[in-house]
């Protein structure tokens, strides 16, 4: 179907996902009714990887890499999602147009050490790419001791 948006009108408003977007009811001068939704757009974020490649920030494949290295230390994928959600914030308010992928490795470390221990090492396990023994308690000390500083 082709609806004229332009000589349509609103029925109705409301907020949708905690206020992230506006859904609005219109109808056509000729009764016709559809559905629009008003989003902030974001802009782009380019990802500067570790061999230099760019790419677009993508929050599925953060979310993907992160439940694959967290395991089941969650109740819900919901879990999972609020932190990605809460990553996704933080790396848009630093208000940069090129992020890192250490930034985003950085903010979901701050994110899990919020929230799991268990997924804090497992994640820093995959992201700082540990090969022995060692390199798990030299991370558990530093995150042992930055918690009794905090005492």
């Amino acid at each position: 179907m082709v609806f004229n948006i332009g000589n349509s009108r609103v029925i109705e408003s409301r907020e949708v996902s905690d206020g992230a977007a506006i859904r609005r009811r219109r109808e056509t001068p000729d009764g016709k009714r559809f559905t629009t939704y008003e989003r902030v757009e974001k802009p782009n974020l380019a990802v500067i990887k570790k061999n230099g490649d760019r790419e677009l920030f993508d929050r599925v494949k953060l979310a993907n890499s992160t439940r694959r290295s967290v395991g089941k230390f969650f109740k819900s994928d919901e879990e999972v999602d609020n932190i990605i959600t809460a990553v996704e914030d933080s790396l848009y308010a630093l208000g940069e147009s090129e992020i890192t992928s250490k930034q985003i490795g950085d903010q979901v470390l701050d994110e899990l050490e919020k929230r799991n221990e268990v997924a804090y090492v497992r994640f820093a396990s995959v992201f700082y790419e540990f090969k022995t023994l060692d390199d798990f308690v030299e991370i558990l000390a530093k995150r042992r001791s930055k918690g009794e500083r905090e005492l």
